[in-house]
């Protein structure tokens, strides 16, 4: 079971989320206006998939943590946040949103394809767990990695979050397994670590840029008695 953000992929950098919105809609900003906004969006941790808020405003606490139950949830979280961070117009804070659902937001880990093809090949189920209020499948499909995960495991569509057992419980359902088979690769201590409730094992990884982590997902072979 892999998590998704910061484990098998990772979103765009802030400062290119926002330069590729404003290119798409034509806007102009001046480079002080530009790293102010960026800065903004940071601390309010905007961008879906990026850095966790440095505060979140006390009307939207809830709202943040029940944010990935579902769609609207998820829109509306984000989107005031974005609103927070200075972005007001409507139409540019719709953009930014649906920007980071966009595949060419996302770039695979190095070693991704490679684990779950080997992974595949060798008989190995895969499900993909991930906390999230949208449909990530063509995010897989448009990077060649759909063909790999045989189930997906979301808590939009499951109704539940990870630590909860239960989204666990619902993959390895899903894949045919009883939890002590399966084994739990994500970024997260708290959220993919509420696999070991059920008695599945966890392997942690950094959630670090693509190009500083070529190979933090090959230690699972070794993990599942296999090489890499």
């Amino acid at each position: 079971m892999f998590d998704f953000s910061g484990t098998l992929l990772r979103v765009e950098s802030i400062a290119h989320w926002l330069d590729a919105v404003l290119a798409g809609a034509e806007v102009r900003l001046s480079g002080d206006e530009f790293a102010h906004t960026v800065e903004r969006l940071t601390h309010y941790g905007a961008l879906p998939g990026g850095p966790s808020p440095e505060r979140v405003p006390r009307r939207l606490e809830k709202l943040w943590r029940e944010r990935d139950l579902d769609a609207e949830r998820h829109r509306a979280a984000y989107t005031a946040l974005i609103h927070e961070a200075g972005v007001t117009d409507p139409a540019l804070a719709d953009a930014l949103y649906e920007r980071h659902k966009c595949p060419e937001a996302w770039h695979p880990y190095p070693d991704t394809a490679r684990t779950l093809g080997e992974l595949s090949r060798g008989g190995v189920s895969v499900a993909v767990v991930s906390n999230i209020g949208w449909d990530l499948r063509p995010v897989f499909r448009a990077h060649g990695l759909d063909e790999w995960v045989d189930v997906y495991a979301l808590s939009f569509e499951v109704g539940v979050q990870k630590p909860d057992p239960a989204i666990f419980r619902f993959a390895c359902e899903r894949l045919g397994l009883i939890p002590a088979e399966t084994l739990m690769v994500g970024d997260d201590r708290r959220a993919d670590g509420g696999a070991e409730a059920l008695g599945a094992r966890v392997h942690f990884v950094d959630h670090l840029p693509v190009d500083r982590r070529p190979h933090g997902l090959l230690p699972v072979f070794g993990l599942l008695g296999g090489t890499a």
